[in-house]
């Protein structure tokens, strides 16, 4: 961990606004400098993002160009396999507003089966700096934002019982689990739907309302399970506050408003041929999926779901990082207050080291925010091999977009790649 990380682990621990049961993140106190020269509050929030040398910032450009390299690699054949980590990758990087780093290599559309036998080179696409990814479990991202958009609006409180919003969630016990605990993986519900919601419901009614009468599997409080049935959950709720599916809130109050046009639930059929190929899944029988959601519950509900579904690129989700630094703004949109930004970067999940978590952002995760990881490093990971990682106190953010899972989920773990890319921000100090 670098100098300058440890210098804020310090100042937060002495320093920083206190909170029951928690650490508060940013301080009130102004410092600037390079990304070695933390900052103890929100970047401006007229903050836009724009192209740049490394130099501008004071940053060396070798550690960005070594990462880009190292993606680039990724996406060739390893000699021990045969087959390459992923596909495909599009990935960002920025330091105080100016996008620092920029890549896209390898395939978005490369193979034919699960076997991995590629097609024809006129028939594969290559990605580009607009190609559009499934994001899988970063969707929780969008779905905790909307969730404290209600809080803004005083039509929700994180510490009332969700049953108080959706009475039908009190089914089997957990009529005391509250929205925190949901936003927390602290609710003691299991980790997903048993039978899984493709195979065991015959309509997305009974569906909806499995993941609803879902059973505790531990008291509420008690233990950190990372669970998609906490973010369907919230998922129904904000549906349910806010009177709209959970497609229509997220385009009317997130990515409408903060103009990201390529970020959506479903997307359109005329954007297919930018989209990147997930699996070929034969059980169910979907082929090489492609524009589709490829989590299995979530294309069970329709596509639309709080844990999975949304759809984005590397230059649209670069946009919503800055509007989390900029403490919940974007150009002319404000989606949230800055008090509730840093609630949601604040760590409620001190009695589970390890396990740091705000209100919908996991802190502090080194295994891919790397050497950008401190205890406000806030970001979120996806199944199909996304990444999104957001340092306030440097002001800086890594995102990187992959399609590992294509043709198949079997191709290993990409996490050394995205620690790669998080770090080379670190690195160029």
């Amino acid at each position: 961990m670098r100098t300058g990380k440890l210098l804020v682990a310090a100042v937060l621990t002495v320093s920083a606004l206190t909170v029951p049961g928690a650490s508060t993140t940013i301080t009130e106190q102004a410092h600037t400098g390079r990304i070695d020269r933390p900052h103890y509050e929100f970047a401006p929030a007229d903050t836009v993002l724009r192209p740049g040398a490394p130099g501008e910032v004071g940053l060396d450009p070798a550690p960005l160009l070594a990462a880009e390299q190292f993606l680039a690699d990724w996406a060739k054949p390893d000699p021990a396999s045969g087959h390459p980590h992923f596909s495909g990758a599009a990935g960002i990087l920025a330091h105080d507003g100016v996008i620092v780093g920029e890549t896209a290599t390898g395939g978005a559309l490369r193979y034919a089966d699960a076997a991995g036998a590629e097609l024809p080179p006129d028939q594969q696409v290559p990605v580009r700096a607009d190609t559009i990814f499934d994001l899988a479990s970063i969707t929780k991202v969008f779905t905790s934002l909307a969730v404290m958009q209600l809080v803004d609006d005083g039509k929700v409180a994180v510490d009332r019982p969700v049953a108080e919003y959706l009475p039908e969630f009190a089914a089997n016990g957990k009529q005391a689990v509250t929205v925190r605990q949901l936003l927390t993986h602290t609710s003691g519900l299991a980790a997903d739907p048993r039978p899984s919601l493709w195979e065991g419901y015959p309509d997305i009614p009974s569906r909806r309302k499995a993941v609803l009468d879902s059973p505790l599997v531990n008291e509420p409080g008690t233990t950190y399970l990372y669970s998609d049935i906490n973010l369907m959950t919230l998922g129904f709720l904000v549906e349910r506050i806010a009177g709209q599916p959970l497609d229509v809130v997220v385009r009317e109050r997130i990515t409408q408003p903060l103009g990201m046009t390529d970020t959506a639930f479903n997307p359109p059929a005329e954007k297919l041929g930018r989209i990147a190929a997930t699996e070929f899944q034969a059980d169910p029988a979907r082929g090489m999926v492609r524009g589709q959601v490829h989590d299995e519950n979530a294309w069970a509900l329709g596509g639309v779901s709080g844990h999975a579904g949304i759809f984005s690129t590397a230059p649209d989700l670069a946009v919503l990082a800055q509007t989390i630094l900029n403490g919940g703004a974007y150009r002319d949109a404000r989606i949230l207050r800055p008090e509730t930004v840093r609630d949601m970067l604040t760590d409620y999940n001190q009695a589970f080291p390890g396990h740091a978590h705000g209100l919908g952002f996991e802190l502090d995760q080194q295994f891919y925010m790397g050497a950008l990881s401190a205890p406000t490093t806030a970001g979120h990971t996806g199944f199909t091999g996304t990444s999104l990682v957001v340092d306030p106190v440097s002001r800086s953010f890594a995102i990187l977009l992959t399609n590992r899972v294509h043709p198949t989920r079997d191709w290993g773990s990409i996490n050394p790649a995205r620690e790669k890319w998080a770090s080379s921000l670190a690195g160029a100090r």
